[in-house]
């Protein structure tokens, strides 16, 4: 996956100025969006409130409450990234199964 830079959490300012009640409304309104897109479910998005949220609970200054509740729920949201993103498929018939099968010993009768 690219590295989208429009994303707001590359837009906010320093490190030493960071707003993170600014981080938080975004990462809410993403969530939202999230669950209104029901059946729907976009992978992308889903991954983009991951970021927030981790990016979130690595703020300095931030409650210890907060920041672990984001870490927590960073996450569950990386799990739902997994578990949504295609499953690569398994060629049975591919060219090294082909090979293998030629060089097995054939099945003795008993």
């Amino acid at each position: 996956m690219a590295i989208d830079h429009t994303d707001p959490i590359y837009l906010t300012p320093a490190a030493g100025s960071a707003q993170p009640e600014l981080m938080l409304s975004a990462v809410l309104h993403l969530m939202s969006h999230y669950t209104a897109s029901e059946g729907h479910a976009c992978v992308k998005l889903a991954a983009v409130i991951e970021r927030h949220l981790k990016a979130l609970s690595t703020l300095p200054g931030m409650a210890p409450v907060l920041a672990a509740t984001c870490q927590q729920l960073s996450e569950q949201w990386a799990g739902i990234v997994e578990r949504s993103l295609p499953q690569p498929r398994k060629k049975e018939d591919g060219f090294l199964s082909r090979i293998m099968a030629r060089t097995r010993p054939a099945p003795q009768a008993a």
